[in-house]
């Protein structure tokens, strides 16, 4: 879902990097007033966590895959904007540390998935409030179809020819990524609720489980999507190769395609992953507490 540098045209993507900017401003204030200090470790360790599901790529067909993109997770548990803020947190640590994503398309895909994809997460959760389940699948759902429906366009404004058999597969397999994301984020959603049913503005010492399982959980998913993950291109980088399209960055990434030269493929790709579990988690967490202490003074 992440766009490369090279796939857009320079006025999509400035137009999108403009639009964005202010946009995250504005979202940082939301996320202001939402949060409160006992919530800042939860925050950064589902950070972490969504940040662990995106590198696991799983098969939806025709040599493509789809990952994790996690924005209705956060939404579900964190509110909207301190959602956006974590996942725009995840978006630029991984085009400006592991090359996943370009830099200058870095507003178009916070745009895509950090506030349309997390507005559109946001809405099935408060219109269906009273079914929890519901919302929740709904919100995954949606909120992949959106980026995806998102980044579609910006590609076609960007001059890209996509003939219309080639859209409708792209649309289809886009929404089977769709319909895992939704059973993702009931499944997880559920599951923290188990650990802890009063997770919603709970103490920090009733939380530290949660903390502790996601984090563990976290681990995980990075350790054995290492072995597990499909090695097929994602939708975006799936157009990319039927249109001829190459990526390019402008930036040379420290840890490019979350690998560090370290030996072994496996040590390599661990070490990459643990490091950008603790980076993203650090920098959602810092984020969130700069942002109180700026509320408090």
């Amino acid at each position: 879902m992440h766009i490369p540098d090279n796939f857009l045209s320079t006025p999509v993507w400035l137009t999108l990097d403009g639009v964005a900017a202010p946009a995250v401003l504005w979202v940082s204030r939301r996320a202001r007033k939402e949060l409160d200090e006992a919530r800042i470790p939860l925050l950064g360790v589902l950070g972490a966590f969504v940040f662990a599901a995106q590198m696991v790529n799983f098969p939806v067909g025709v040599g493509t895959s789809a990952h994790l993109l996690g924005g209705a997770l956060l939404t579900a548990i964190l509110g909207p904007a301190p959602a956006a803020l974590a996942m725009t947190a995840i978006i630029a640590t991984q085009a400006f540390v592991f090359q996943d994503g370009g830099v200058l398309a870095l507003g178009a895909n916070v745009f895509n998935m950090a506030l349309a994809g997390v507005l559109a997460a946001w809405l099935p959760l408060r219109l269906f409030a009273g079914r929890r389940s519901v919302g929740l699948f709904l919100a995954g759902f949606f909120s992949v179809m959106m980026s995806a429906g998102l980044a579609l366009a910006e590609l076609t404004f960007s001059g890209i020819q996509m003939p219309s058999k080639l859209l409708a597969l792209s649309v289809g397999l886009f929404a089977v990524g769709a319909i895992v994301e939704g059973t993702i984020t009931l499944a997880v959603a559920r599951a923290i609720e188990r650990l802890n049913p009063r997770w919603t503005g709970a103490p920090v010492h009733q939380g530290s489980r949660v903390w502790a399982g996601i984090t563990f959980a976290a681990v995980l998913v990075v350790v054995l999507g290492l072995f597990a993950a499909s090695s097929a291109p994602d939708g975006v980088m799936r157009i990319g190769q039927w249109a001829d399209l190459h990526a390019r960055p402008v930036l040379a990434a420290p840890m490019a395609d979350y690998s560090l030269p370290l030996g072994p493929l496996w040590l390599r790709r661990s070490a990459a992953a643990l490091l950008g579990l603790c980076l993203v988690g650090g920098s959602a967490a810092a984020a969130s507490y700069f942002l109180l202490r700026r509320r408090s003074s």
